[in-house]
């Protein structure tokens, strides 16, 4: 009988493991320690202090941050509401409408997001307002995050869709009901789990999105990762690290909730 393969038993291949977590997350560690920093270096250490969170909230830039901020919040709510709709519609029609001509390409263009690379989007999606005469701004960042979100979106609901038996609908039909009731009723309860974690993770997927902002956005509109860039430029300042800092913590936050509703959802199958 053959033996299983496992990896983790491969000569270095957990010290290679440690290395690429050290690269991936100490700088992340560092930013989060050094927004602690009393000093005005971000690398000479002055002592533990929350100096630069205040600054970030009431200092000379806040206005700025807060507005940036503000756009930031709004655009992710409205993508990640939008996306997650037309996610769930497409769900339903992939998974459950049987077999229909284009299925494979819809699913291919459904995702196709995910698969080119966020410059090549980007450029494309520039072009393409330009081409029709649509002025860059609030609205075209929008409508690119809602683009950008729906195969996020779009993933955990149709998992958890994949998970639902067929039986409750079929129940649920034998009983009179019809066919939008019983997806009212019925099926959409079910995928309340996958589409919760789908609207979650498109709303951190837009928060955090900074390529295709920046080449959307117009000027006189900015959102945090764009204005964090602005800032960055002209030099970094503890007060960025702060920033840094809690746009971390919301990422992680919202990740982690997404994931465990996700799961969730998988335990109440």
């Amino acid at each position: 009988m053959a033996r299983k393969l496992d990896i983790r038993h491969f000569p270095g291949f957990l010290p290679i493991t440690y290395l690429c977590l050290f690269l991936l997350y100490a700088p992340l560690i560092i930013v989060m320690i050094y927004s602690f920093n009393d000093s005005n270096s971000i690398t000479i250490w002055g002592g533990a202090s929350l100096r630069w969170y205040g600054e970030v909230f009431w200092g000379v830039e806040s206005a700025k941050f807060k507005a940036a901020a503000l756009n930031s919040i709004t655009i992710a709510v409205m993508a990640a509401t939008t996306a997650t709709t037309i996610a769930t519609l497409a769900a339903t029609a992939m998974l459950k409408a049987g077999r229909f001509r284009g299925k494979s390409v819809s699913f291919a263009l459904i995702n196709l997001p995910l698969m080119v690379p966020e410059i090549v989007t980007a450029v494309a999606t520039l072009i393409f307002f330009s081409a029709i005469g649509f002025t860059t701004g609030y609205l075209t960042i929008l409508v690119a995050h809602i683009v950008f979100c729906i195969p996020f979106a779009y993933l955990p609901i149709a998992a958890r869709m994949q998970g639902i038996e067929d039986v409750y609908e079929q129940v649920a039909l034998d009983l009179y009901a019809t066919r939008f009731q019983a997806f009212r009723l019925i099926l959409l309860p079910l995928m309340a789990p996958g589409i919760i974690s789908g609207f979650l993770l498109a709303f951190i997927i837009s928060l955090d999105d900074f390529i295709i902002t920046n080449f959307v956005k117009g000027a006189g509109i900015e959102t945090l990762p764009t204005a964090i860039f602005g800032a960055v430029k002209q030099g970094i300042k503890p007060n960025i690290m702060a920033i840094s800092t809690l746009l971390l913590l919301v990422s992680v936050v919202f990740v982690t909730l997404s994931y465990l509703v996700g799961r969730m959802g998988q335990n109440k199958k």
